[in-house]
């Protein structure tokens, strides 16, 4: 009998009797309760079961409720730094009215002054620079001595319109400054230019050499070379990030940057007192003219590579007069290269004045341009004296 039991189940009746090999229970109801004890000792539980989403539940966003709060917040401030600005630039417009006449030409507003009588002199001035700039340096005195002088203020400068509708290359600004030119009743005049002002300057002599008795460029950028502030001055010509950087942080980043600026542009001259209490320094930090001249910048290297095809076409008398000390273009490889570019051109480097020359050598610069003006009417030119 226990042979036959053991042949059939391999266990014995007794207390023991429902044991495996080694000890192991198996079999009836206490097998699987002790199965599962077992593997929660050797291995991890099972994950629960996750309960399916519905289909329109909406998505949980944890961590991002500051966002929308935070953007609201910063164009808040935005907005109100903004309005500061306006404010700020309209009161420098108050302190610093026009001091000369409007016109519209093309549907564009044009700001211009006139001094003096006799054969007409029109003025161009640089990059940032206004009306002002010519008058302070006492160039214009000089000139209306014997000469109906005009100067504008170039389109986006001082109080002269810059739509936004149109490229406002040195090309363009040529056109419209001629238009301006005619509707005074001026059919031929000496042209002076000075800084980008020679690039309009080079331009409508270009477009009508008929018009432009005679050239005088006064620290000019005729070629092209490598700038390192170009893009460093781009930003507020920026379409949309432009914008936010001029009624933003672009007028207070100038305003403590203007002083060195004018050390740089005059050195190694000191900064003219007349220059420092007459120029209406205000008027640089408004939005539109930081685009101007920022704009204007951008375009001045690009420009003197199509403008150096064109040199040889000059039909006009040219003098080129520079500061031999000039820290913003270098007089070697701009004046004197264009000077040596073109055949019959006089070049008159002013020893030790720097970028501002008309400032620094205003006599000097007078009589060039009284020269240029003298020989374009067949006067008798006076060589010894310049």
């Amino acid at each position: 009998m226990e042979r036959d039991s053991m042949a059939r189940g391999g266990t014995s009746r007794g207390p023991e009797g429902r044991q495996g090999r080694g000890g192991f229970p198996h079999g009836g109801a206490e097998e699987p309760s002790r199965q599962a004890s077992w593997s929660r000792v050797e291995g991890p539980a099972p994950a629960p079961a996750r309960r399916p989403k519905p289909y329109n539940a909406t998505p949980r966003r944890e961590g991002r409720g500051w966002l929308l709060p935070a953007l609201l917040g910063s164009a808040a401030v935005l907005g109100a730094v903004a309005l500061g600005v306006a404010a700020s630039a309209r009161a420098a417009e108050r302190r610093y009215p026009p001091r000369g006449r409007f016109m519209t030409v093309d549907g564009v507003r044009i700001h211009y002054i006139e001094r003096g009588q006799g054969d007409p002199v029109v003025l161009f001035h640089g990059n940032g620079g206004m009306i002002e700039d010519m008058l302070s340096s006492g160039l214009v005195d000089r000139l209306a001595r014997r000469h109906r002088v005009v100067v504008f203020d170039r389109p986006g400068f001082g109080y002269s319109e810059r739509p936004r509708t149109r490229i406002w290359t040195p090309m363009a600004q040529a056109r419209l400054l001629r238009q301006a030119i005619l509707r005074l009743g001026i059919g031929e005049a000496t042209i002076l230019g000075h800084s980008l002002g020679t690039q309009v300057a080079l331009s409508l002599a270009l477009i009508d050499p008929v018009m432009v008795k005679s050239l005088v460029l006064a620290s000019g950028y005729y070629f092209p070379t490598a700038r390192l502030d170009v893009p460093l001055l781009a930003g507020p010509a920026i379409p949309v990030i432009g914008d936010v950087m001029r009624y933003t942080i672009s007028p207070t980043l100038t305003s403590v940057l203007l002083p060195a600026l004018y050390k740089k542009i005059f050195a190694p001259n000191p900064v003219p007192e007349r220059f420092e209490a007459e120029f209406p320094h205000p008027l640089t930090l408004r939005p539109w003219q930081l685009r101007a001249a920022s704009a204007d910048n951008t375009m001045m290297i690009p420009f003197a590579a199509e403008l150096q095809r064109r040199y040889r076409e000059l039909r006009v008398p040219v003098t080129l007069i520079c500061g031999t000390e000039d820290q913003v273009t270098d007089f070697g490889r701009q004046s004197r290269h264009l000077h040596e570019t073109l055949p019959g051109s006089r070049f008159v480097p002013v020893p030790g004045a720097g970028h501002m020359v008309h400032h620094i050598a205003t006599d000097l610069v007078a009589e060039v341009v009284e020269q240029a003006a003298g020989e374009a009417a067949g006067r008798v030119p006076r060589t010894e004296s310049v």
